[in-house]
């Protein structure tokens, strides 16, 4: 069985509590999101060192491996440091469309090598995390309010960006 496309819109937990996690995306000081994601990507270390060989295999098949996940993180957070630079570089830019589910086949996720997909998830959490400490440093708060948008019409600032990456 293949693995169905998700093609939810999660700006949904920008509004209200994820009834799965409990996450409440306004609860958390905006501040700490360069921090979030250095601890999302030790997570993402210990979870391959505890994997081993298992972390290639698919827990059923119409879900991703960790492997494959992982790859999904890293090119997550390599495409949420180029957008966050859209909007602090231009006027409420519109991104470019992205399709994760077409990358997971194109890049062949499941064939990488997971102990490079890893280095390479940390070395793109810690970009992030420095663009959003740049943001977090700015004296007068207002980078937070820079905007853009999705192809779909979803509008972003900074700050809602960062909560919902958060998620």
């Amino acid at each position: 069985m293949a693995i169905v496309p998700d093609d939810k819109d999660w700006t949904w937990v920008l509004a209200r509590p994820c009834p799965e996690c409990g996450f409440e995306a306004a609860a958390f000081p905006r501040a700490q999101v360069g921090d979030l994601v250095r601890a999302n990507a030790e997570e993402w270390v210990a979870l391959r060192a505890e994997g081993g060989d298992r972390f290639r295999e698919r827990p059923r098949d119409d879900r991703w491996s960790g492997l494959e996940y992982a790859c999904h993180v890293r090119d997550v957070f390599r495409l949420y440091d180029h957008r966050l630079h859209l909007m602090l570089d231009h006027d409420d830019p519109e991104f470019p469309n992205w399709d994760q589910d077409v990358t997971a086949v194109e890049e062949r996720y499941g064939e990488q090598d997971p102990d490079t997909v890893i280095a390479d998830l940390v070395a793109a959490a810690g970009v992030l995390a420095a663009s959003f400490d740049a943001v977090a440093a700015d004296p007068t708060g207002a980078l937070w309010e820079r905007t853009g948008r999705r192809s779909d019409g979803k509008d972003f600032t900074v700050e809602s960006f960062a909560r919902y990456l958060v998620h």
